[in-house]
């Protein structure tokens, strides 16, 4: 019964899933690895405000699309960190494109019991490389040991604090790429209040108005400015 029904939701997007294979072409074994990841979605949907609902008659094509879209940016890197990773947007996406890198590992921060659950049984089924960390972002970054090569963020907070949350990484060579909407601008505007920063914009393929912020290199303007702007506050 519940495989009938997870099989029927499947079917739905269907035309959605072939739009963002096109968009963002990926393996057959990462195509299953993914379809298994979307059928845990929708079933723990039903119970745990996961996603957006707005999101999910085209989450191929929106979020997931939008999420396989940043390893273009970063080909060789192996190691990421996904701040406030929810449903696992992008975080699993990117473990689950990932899963045959050797050294792979994907950090998914999320300070949600629930959510954090959903996301464990996520890595399970799909195989994917990664480590869940229940906590807040703040109280994570500096926790994690060794290299990353990015981090990555999507509808957790505004720009700024992102940043804030994402510099003890940075500082240690970590390139920024977050998920942005179509307000990209005013939140660019807003950072620059806190962060002497050097953006690069990509427009998503996927549509919808949507933008990946890449930095490399983030500053501090003022130490005590920036106390607000470092989004320890996040409630």
């Amino acid at each position: 019964m519940v495989k009938t029904a997870k099989r029927s939701a499947s079917a739905i997007s269907a035309t959605d899933k072939a739009t963002a294979l096109r968009l963002t072409p990926v393996s057959p074994e990462t195509e299953a690895r993914l379809d298994r990841y979307v059928d845990l979605l929708l079933e723990w949907q039903a119970k745990t405000n996961l996603v957006a609902p707005s999101t999910l008659p085209n989450l191929s094509t929106r979020p997931i699309a939008d999420s396989l879209q940043l390893l273009a940016l970063a080909p060789s890197a192996k190691v990421w960190v996904d701040l406030g990773s929810g449903g696992g947007l992008p975080g699993v996406v990117l473990a689950c494109a990932l899963a045959e890198t050797s050294g792979a590992m994907i950090h998914l921060v999320e300070r949600n019991a629930k959510k954090a659950a959903f996301l464990r049984e996520a890595l399970r089924v799909t195989g994917a490389p990664g480590m869940v960390h229940l906590a807040e972002i703040g109280d994570t970054v500096d926790r994690i040991t060794g290299p990353v090569d990015c981090v990555t963020a999507r509808a957790v907070a505004p720009l700024h604090q992102l940043i804030g949350f994402a510099e003890p990484l940075v500082r240690k060579g970590a390139k920024i790429l977050f998920l942005k909407g179509q307000d990209v601008e005013a939140e660019l505007t807003q950072t620059t209040k806190y962060w002497n920063i050097t953006p690069h914009l990509h427009s998503s393929r996927s549509g919808g108005g949507g933008w990946i912020v890449e930095l490399d290199q983030v500053e501090r303007l003022d130490q005590s400015a920036t106390l607000d702007g470092t989004g320890h506050d996040h409630n």
